[in-house]
């Protein structure tokens, strides 16, 4: 008879990190995207202007295109009055000149015509019979783009790592780019194991329970950057998980949730060890004490908890650095000091995370037990308690990482 067997070496909760990251290497493939696709993604390639930014001298303002020197000494009481020629309206080189004593209606953008060197605000003139009266005086260059002011042909505009934010994807369309290289997402293979959860949509049997673990870690590891997909749920058995490990040498990172426990069914650690590697089974941490992580050739392989806030927590602290590694992302993570509302208590022996809701400036325990997801959905983000504490007093101050 098959029997439980107890974890009995456990690594420490940093050197799990430590381990973990030094296999995430940032992805080489690279592809070329839409720039309406390109948001959020990385830059592979410096981004170089292939041409000036405007091309041509512009009005900066509504208003008229003057010789600056013939609205000198102008004011309200003593207005300089120019002849009208006509209009221009942006988009079209004009087909008019500004010679003494005359100036040009222009439009903001507007090519500035020939002869003119400044444009006056229409707020500082006024329409008399076909003549404009000026009340300002225009320095020479006044409300008007100089070519290239913004961008001179071969600038480099974006540099190879950028994120791209809505601001770049406009200096990219500003150069009229409608492609960007940029590194592929990772792609993520997701897992869920065990006989005891259905299917969404399917009727619940006697027993089981839902899957949530397949839909909270594809929506993290989306929003970590990485192509995500969805595996049917697998039986408890050597077969099915050997056959998931060869499905997942096609991607990137492999999470299982469940399987990688000590009860007799939970075998995923040894069907690993066949046809990979196991680099860890078992971490000093609470909760997430059966975490598993190895690789299958070029895949990372993550055995989570089954329980969803468990599997969840440590899913953010152990897979999402290591995909946004792998995706060229920077590691944002949010941290704000809070004090605690009430009295917690700890384990000895484990680094423990602690899911908290914390609002202006008071983090009060949002934790029911590993198997509830509300420990996760009423929460905001976590502390984390160092393996020797036995309590945190209320009035605690501690640092909450935000989700």
């Amino acid at each position: 008879m098959s029997r439980m067997k107890p974890f009995r070496d456990l690594i420490g909760f940093e050197e799990a990190k430590d381990m973990i990251m030094e296999r995430a290497k940032p992805l080489a493939r690279t592809e070329r995207v839409p720039l309406f696709d390109a948001l959020g993604r990385v830059l592979a390639e410096a981004v170089h202007s292939p041409i000036d930014v405007p091309g041509f001298t512009r009005a900066a303002m509504d208003g008229y295109a003057v010789r600056a020197e013939d609205t000198f000494g102008a004011a309200r009481m003593s207005p300089r009055i120019l002849g009208l020629t006509g209009k221009i309206p942006v988009g079209k080189m004009p087909g008019l000149s500004v010679g003494k004593g005359t100036c040009a209606q222009i439009a903001t953008g507007a090519p500035l015509p020939k002869g003119a060197d400044a444009v006056v605000p229409v707020e500082e003139t006024d329409d008399a019979d076909g003549s404009i009266r000026i009340f300002r005086p225009a320095h020479p260059g006044a409300y008007v783009s100089a070519p290239n002011s913004d961008v001179a042909k071969g600038d480099k505009v974006l540099s190879e790592g950028t994120t791209l934010d809505p601001p770049h994807i406009g200096a990219a369309a500003a150069l009229g780019m409608n492609e960007l290289k940029v590194y592929a997402k990772p792609s993520v293979a997701v897992f869920p194991t065990g006989d005891e959860i259905s299917g969404l949509g399917e009727p619940l049997r006697e027993g089981a329970v839902y899957d949530i673990n397949s839909y909270t870690l594809a929506a993290l590891m989306k929003a970590s950057g990485a192509e995500v997909e969805i595996f049917d749920i697998v039986p408890d058995t050597a077969e099915g998980l050997k056959g998931c490990l060869k499905e997942a040498r096609g991607f990137d990172c492999a999470l299982f949730s469940g399987g990688s426990s000590v009860g007799e069914r939970d075998m995923l650690a040894g069907v690993l060890s066949e046809i990979g590697n196991v680099r860890f089974h078992g971490i000093a941490l609470k909760p997430g004490k059966p975490t598993l992580f190895g690789n299958v050739r070029g895949t990372l392989v993550f055995g989570l908890p089954g329980y969803p806030a468990s599997c969840l927590t440590n899913a953010y602290v152990l897979v999402r650095p290591a995909v946004r590694a792998m995706a060229h992302l920077p590691q944002a993570q949010r941290v704000e000091e809070a004090v605690l509302a009430e009295r917690i208590l700890s384990t000895i022996g484990r680094h423990q995370l602690y899911t908290v809701r914390a609002e202006n400036g008071v983090a009060r325990p949002a934790f029911k037990e590993s198997s509830a997801i509300t420990s996760m959905s009423n929460a905001n983000g976590w502390i984390e308690i160092p393996q020797n504490t036995e309590f945190l007093e209320k009035g605690t101050k501690v640092s909450v990482y935000f989700f």
